[in-house]
């Protein structure tokens, strides 16, 4: 063998080892890429069913949604049954099952209406893959209004109001306010008792408010039904009947509830009227002769039903219903209750009403309010603060007078007397449903004094109201709401 020979065949040896190098390197690569392209597809699969999962517990969420909207009382998913609840998820374009949900639902408590919804689904692609949404939905009662009337309304300019105020007539407002201000009017003629000015025509909404309050004003808007009481009225009334406190026509003057703050409370027949109360005129401008205060009372015993000095427990629905002209309620309220007065009549003269002649405050007066407890009263017709009530008065309550009027009486007569009955303030911790004109103050001709009632009102919303009411508070026709969202 020559040398060229040798040289040609140590060129051959030479190439293979570079070319095994070659190969050997490219493999390396190839694997690492592949390697690495397996990751890569593991990944994007994996957010594909971790979106995949998401899509489906978020069907789960829409789907419950859409049975509390069709049975709002059924948090068993129609079964009857505690959960979790499974369903399949069915992919539309496949009509293939893709997936799982699985629904815990959560029932309101006592005195609420929040309904939680958690929602849990996965792929069948990887079951081990999940998402998580919780959401919470509540239907507003009917106090998500701090003020609602079905009348025209004058707030003066020594009043605030905090909170929703809705009118289905005409506002004057001169007085302050934080909240969305509506009226359901466009225009109206403003009627005498809106003070200087009127009658004339006016904006659904006018006055002398601040800037910042004017910038609250929305008009029209839709009215707000109040008719739809008298259905809750008689539910209350058959629970009551059932399962908590009824109080039967009582053959006397009516009856007397003074809460304590041991969370019980003492009732009383009322026998005989206050006297001394001078003439009187309510907001229909109608003269009053009949005393607004109790006077000789029987103390009824909490076990018996007679006379006895037993309290009564707070029943553990929260109701009482007072079939009855008058019912005056007071005192320290410690639980949630609602005290609702009816004798479902359509006799004016023969609806019932109810007094408050003192303080209603919850556990404390004049300190922090107890979260916890919440007080609705519910009268057919009035809610009268009366004559002897204190010169400084604190109310923690939503109120609701169904036909008639959330009022204090005046006790001069409009324009021709000086003023009597005249009282410093007046304090409103919760919310005022009023059918008819609302009114704490009386004023002069001009619109300038106040002749009778309380010179300073103010009326502080209760935002608990809003999906914590007392028991049996009417709601809104608004539905369930989406109160919340939160997913992991």
């Amino acid at each position: 063998m020559n040398i060229l020979q040798k040289l040609k065949t140590s060129d051959r040896g030479s190439i293979l080892i570079y070319s095994i190098v070659i190969i050997f390197i490219f493999s390396l690569v190839m694997l690492s890429a592949l390697s690495y392209a397996q990751v890569q597809l593991k990944t994007v699969r994996g957010t594909i069913n971790k979106e995949l999962a998401f899509e489906i517990a978020e069907a789960g969420v829409n789907y419950y949604q859409w049975r509390l909207a069709h049975y709002p009382t059924d948090y068993q998913d129609g079964t009857g049954v505690a959960g979790p609840y499974v369903h399949d998820y069915i992919d539309d374009e496949t009509s293939q099952v893709t997936g799982r949900f699985s629904l815990v639902i959560t029932p309101p408590l006592p005195g609420s209406t929040v309904v939680t919804i958690k929602s849990t689904g996965y792929s069948l692609d990887n079951t081990n893959i999940k998402r998580t949404i919780t959401t919470r939905f509540g239907i507003a009662s009917l106090a998500k209004y701090a003020f609602l009337t079905n009348a025209d309304t004058w707030i003066g300019n020594t009043e605030s109001v905090s909170g929703e105020f809705h009118s289905n007539g005409g506002v004057r407002f001169d007085g302050t306010g934080n909240a969305p201000i509506y009226s359901s009017k466009s225009t109206y003629t403003c009627p005498s008792y809106s003070g200087s000015g009127c009658p004339a025509t006016k904006p659904g909404i006018w006055g002398s408010a601040p800037v910042a309050t004017q910038n609250f004003w929305q008009f029209p808007v839709s009215n707000v039904d109040f008719t739809t009481m008298t259905a809750d009225l008689n539910t209350i009334r058959n629970s009551a009947q059932t399962s908590g406190i009824y109080l039967a026509p009582s053959s006397a003057q009516g009856y007397s509830l003074v809460f304590q703050s041991n969370g019980t409370v003492n009732i009383y027949r009322v026998n005989s009227l206050a006297s001394g109360q001078p003439s009187a005129w309510n907001v229909s401008g109608a003269a009053v002769n009949t005393s607004t205060n109790y006077n000789a009372r029987t103390q009824l015993d909490g076990d018996t039903g007679t006379a006895g000095t037993q309290s009564f427990s707070i029943p553990s629905n929260g109701l009482i219903f007072v079939e009855d002209k008058s019912v005056w309620v007071e005192g320290m309220l410690n639980g949630r209750v609602i005290v609702a007065a009816s004798r479902f009549t359509t006799n004016i003269a023969n609806q019932s009403s109810i007094y408050i002649p003192n303080n209603i405050c919850y556990t404390q007066c004049g300190g922090s309010r107890d979260s916890t407890s919440s007080l609705g009263l519910i009268a057919e017709k009035d809610i009268v603060v009366p004559y002897t009530s204190p010169s400084d008065l604190e109310i923690d309550a939503a109120l609701i007078a169904q036909k008639g009027s959330i009022q204090h009486y005046t006790y001069a007569q409009y324009c021709n007397s000086s003023p009597r009955a005249v009282k410093n303030s007046i304090t409103i911790f919760g919310a005022i449903i009023s059918y008819g004109i609302w009114t704490w103050s009386w004023t002069d001709c001009a619109g300038t004094g106040i002749i009778s009632g309380y010179t300073n009102t103010l009326s502080i919303y209760d935002g608990n109201l809003l999906y914590a009411p007392p028991p049996s508070f009417p709601l809104t026709s608004s539905g369930y709401q989406q109160i919340s969202w939160t997913s992991d």
